[in-house]
């Protein structure tokens, strides 16, 4: 079910399609973002070529350091396309080369941020179903009836039967919720009044509580202790997005980066 096509040779991978298309649909939409405010496309290209990359590498460190029982072996941990990734790591190492990026050549973070996450959320939702087709990012254990009550079609209800029980698909509660929050930002974007930082501020607010509601339904959750460590991130997510709208900037949304 994980594989796409077989070359023998090597293997491509579902896992891999759609972190591709969630890179490709989120950078179109952050490209077509950051032209209004008349930043330069060279530029732009390279903060998601280099932001993608230490995102990739941030997300994988993140759950390796949280899965170190089972990564021993150096080569296994490298091992991305077998899935593995957690989107926090990603967001917070993205966000750390955002800032050393935009500080070194005075660009403005908060107006970049606000550009990006329309895109991010999007891509987000999509990336989702890459964790359906590697097993990954499921619930606690459900009756196969369960599942049928929920009117989904029979290939994902294939899909959760996993390690010999049916699981609830909370991969796809997370996708559907970032879509309407993909909606949502699309929204306020719009408004004449929006300031500086407050899209960026609803985005952490809406995928933070999205995100720690969810988690109490997972249960392969990445855990500090007996506590699931996105439900932390998610709670700090939530309170630097009511710090980022409640912040008074003089400078609208609808200006441009210089």
């Amino acid at each position: 079910r994980s594989v796409f096509i077989d070359f023998q040779i090597f293997e491509i991978k579902w896992y891999s399609i759609f972190i591709l298309l969630a890179l490709f649909t989120g950078s179109f939409i952050v490209i077509k973002e950051t032209k209004k405010k008349k930043m330069n496309p060279e530029e732009l290209i390279n903060i998601i070529f280099y932001g993608f990359l230490i995102g990739i590498l941030g997300a994988r460190l993140y759950y390796v350091l949280f899965n170190l029982s089972y990564y021993q072996n150096l080569l296994d941990a490298i091992k991305i396309w077998e899935g593995g990734l957690a989107i926090h790591g990603g967001i917070i190492s993205a966000l750390l080369f955002l800032y050393w990026y935009t500080k070194k050549n005075k660009i403005n973070l908060i107006l970049l941020l606000d550009c990006m996450v329309v895109g991010l959320i999007l891509a987000q939702s999509i990336g989702r179903w890459g964790n359906f087709f590697n097993g990954e990012a499921y619930g606690r254990i459900v009756s196969l009836n369960f599942l049928k009550n929920m009117h989904l079609p029979s290939f994902i209800i294939e899909g959760m039967y996993i390690s010999g029980e049916y699981r609830e698909p909370t991969f796809l509660y997370e996708s559907i919720l970032s879509f309407i929050g993909f909606i949502i930002l699309l929204l306020f974007r719009k408004k004449q009044n929006l300031k500086v930082g407050q899209l960026t501020g609803i985005y952490f607010i809406w995928y933070g509580i999205e995100r720690f509601i969810i988690e109490s339904f997972r249960s392969d959750s990445l855990m500090l202790g007996t506590i699931k460590m996105a439900q932390i991130v998610s709670i700090i997510f939530i309170g630097t997005g009511i710090f980022l709208i409640k912040k008074n900037k003089k400078m609208n949304y609808h200006e441009t980066f210089f």
